[in-house]
């Protein structure tokens, strides 16, 4: 059991840094003409990682489009950075507190 939450909590860390990448990509074209933000969808990413590892990519709609059609917004993919690193954090702090309770168990079994 102890495997399988791991494995989904690693699926999970590598959806946020498919997130962090995109994001990453979002600011560095926050000045392309045309260019149009792109963001994690986490449900079907989640459930794509399960299986061939790659996590799709999804336009983001509903934004606010400059003159030169492009849509990136530095407050909110900032905002989604910050997102993301928190999220990690609590992610590898699970990660970790579930392997100290594993040694623990382990230790007691001794």
């Amino acid at each position: 059991m102890l495997n399988s939450i791991a494995g989904r909590v690693e699926q999970y860390l590598d959806v946020l840094a498919a997130r962090q990448k995109l994001t990453a990509s979002n600011i560095a074209n926050a000045d392309t003409p045309g260019y149009k933000t792109k963001d994690v969808d986490f449900a079907a990413a989640f459930a794509q990682a399960e299986g061939t590892g790659d996590i799709p990519a999804v336009e983001v709609s509903g934004l606010s489009l400059k003159p030169d059609g492009n849509n990136v917004s530095l407050d909110r993919e900032s905002r989604n950075l910050a997102e993301s690193a928190l999220r990690f954090n609590i992610a590898t702090q699970f990660l970790q507190n579930q392997s100290r309770m594993a040694k623990v168990a382990l230790q007691e079994i001794r």
